[in-house]
């Protein structure tokens, strides 16, 4: 047995973890080329100008660094694309879960919408706590989706692992 598969096989849930990371690469890939995709687009359109605020979503407040209804748009969509791009290769590759289609598709949208919700609120908030710490502008809305990213995987793992996808019985 090669030392590989002997620490696998002593530390299953850990490599879960590794591989769950690993593999939300995928959707993290998805995330970064939809916001940068999304930025530059919404952007052009001069949307980084428009203010938007509703309920905890607040670009209004240092627009020029929160980009207006620009950043709330390309955060947003980035993060529902890479959700649903997560569902599926973190059901297949990582969990490995026989849970039914029609059974677990519920609860990830729920998950999914509250990830959405903290992920298009937090960058009006990190992208000014980056600028006023001195990050260069160009950076900001990168690191704030770093942040995003984290925030996620803190969120999603144990609720994918014990409330959507449990373990095969």
């Amino acid at each position: 047995m090669s030392v590989m598969k002997k620490w696998i096989d002593n530390h299953p849930n850990l490599w879960e973890f590794i591989m769950f990371n690993i593999l939300s690469n995928v959707a993290t890939i998805v995330n970064f080329i939809v916001m940068w995709i999304g930025t530059a687009t919404f952007t052009r359109l001069g949307w980084h100008l428009l203010p938007f605020k509703f309920l905890i979503f607040n670009y209004v407040d240092n627009i020029e660094q929160n980009l207006g209804r620009a950043g709330f748009l390309s955060f947003l969509i980035a993060t529902a694309l890479a959700q649903t791009v997560n569902f599926f290769v973190q059901k297949q590759f990582v969990f490995k879960s026989n849970a039914a289609f029609k059974d677990a598709i519920p609860k990830y949208i729920v998950l999914a919408i509250v990830l959405v919700i903290i992920s298009a609120a937090l960058p009006a908030y990190s992208q000014k706590f980056f600028m006023d710490i001195g990050v260069s502008a160009s950076l900001v809305p990168t690191l704030a989706n770093v942040l995003n990213i984290i925030v996620q995987v803190v969120i999603s793992y144990p609720t994918m692992k014990y409330i959507v996808m449990p373990e095969k019985k």
